[in-house]
């Protein structure tokens, strides 16, 4: 397995969670760092963009005090920048990170060249999401660290590619760190990810329905009520094809099987007319994975969950054995 040093020892599941627009705050992220997989949040979340200092102090203090009070390093935090020219905040949100040197930056959409050596500048990594092996040959020409292979079945701008199909594509030149994107939400998932040659699972659905998570109640109890059927891949939303919940659709007074074709072009991720039904505000993003989801439990129990999910799917592939062997 290939997991990145900053990261080695301070993990209880091979796990990231993945930053969710409006719903990754401080106490999602720091509530999963200290339950031993790495916390994400999309710099963009923090609004005004003064505030994402402060949310990066917030973090490293609480991990700080946990750290003390435990003896026993938690897991690091991530942030994710959107490299894209309709993002107005990446050069400042770049600059509050290196200089708070933000141990793991998560980027995604353009190749992150810059990006790149400005955070091995002061010692941090970066990974970055692709959808195909054209993107991910890309993004390891720019000296990524890692890749995140955000695959079919993925909550938010996910792919269209099997996992089976994109993770051994993608290991035929690349023996680095692969993190697997696409309906992980249970402890089998990740052990099956491993399995296909990812080295971590990344995990976003799943930890909505968390009473950490800054999400709704009702976003959160359609989750729960929610399985793979009510999940509707489109473009219409964002510009960028994802996947969204089909009851939010509806109840924003869209017809979730008549939705138009919307121009990549016109992305907007920093800003938006509040007067409009807006991913992810009103129409909510989910994963095909939420079939796993039946309660809302605290970060700490979902993970202490997980655990015991993964080791339980460890122990019967160690026990089992193909009848014609």
């Amino acid at each position: 397995m290939s997991i990145p040093p900053v990261m080695q020892g301070r993990l209880s599941l091979p796990v990231i969670g993945a930053p969710m627009f409006i719903v990754s705050v401080p106490a999602l992220v720091a509530a999963q760092c200290k339950s031993g997989i790495v916390g994400a949040f999309p710099t963009l979340n923090a609004r005004p963009q003064e505030r994402l200092a402060e949310w990066i102090k917030e973090i490293k203090e609480e991990l700080a005090a946990f750290e003390a009070r435990a003896g026993r390093r938690a897991a690091p935090f991530a942030v994710n920048q959107i490299v894209h020219a309709s993002n107005e905040r990446l050069a400042h949100d770049l600059d509050v990170c290196i200089r708070h040197e933000v141990p793991i930056i998560i980027t995604s959409l353009r190749p992150p060249g810059e990006v790149v050596a400005a955070v091995h500048g002061y010692g941090g990594i970066v990974l970055h999401d692709v959808i195909s092996v054209r993107h991910a040959e890309k993004a390891l020409e720019q000296g990524v660290d890692g890749l995140i292979l955000v695959c079919a079945g993925a909550g938010g701008h996910a792919g269209t590619l099997s996992p089976f199909a994109l993770v051994s594509e993608v290991r035929r030149f690349y023996a680095g760190t692969i993190v697997l994107s696409g309906a992980i939400a249970n402890g089998r998932a990740i052990l099956a990810a491993q399995a296909l040659g990812a080295d971590l699972a990344y995990i976003g659905t799943r930890f909505i329905a968390t009473r950490e998570a800054n999400a709704k109640d009702a976003y959160k109890k359609m989750l729960v009520e929610g399985a793979a059927k009510d999940i509707v891949y489109t473009n219409a939303i964002s510009g960028v094809h994802g996947n969204y919940l089909r009851p939010s659709l509806v109840a924003a007074g869209l017809d979730p099987d008549n939705l138009p074709a919307a121009d990549k072009g016109k992305m907007n991720f920093a800003g938006g007319d509040r007067n409009r039904p807006a991913a992810w505000r009103d129409i909510w993003g989910a994963g095909q994975g939420l079939g796993s989801i039946d309660d809302v439990p605290s970060v700490a129990e979902c993970v202490a969950r997980l655990r015991q999910e993964y080791a339980a799917a460890l122990d019967a592939l160690g026990t089992a054995r193909f009848a014609g062997a």
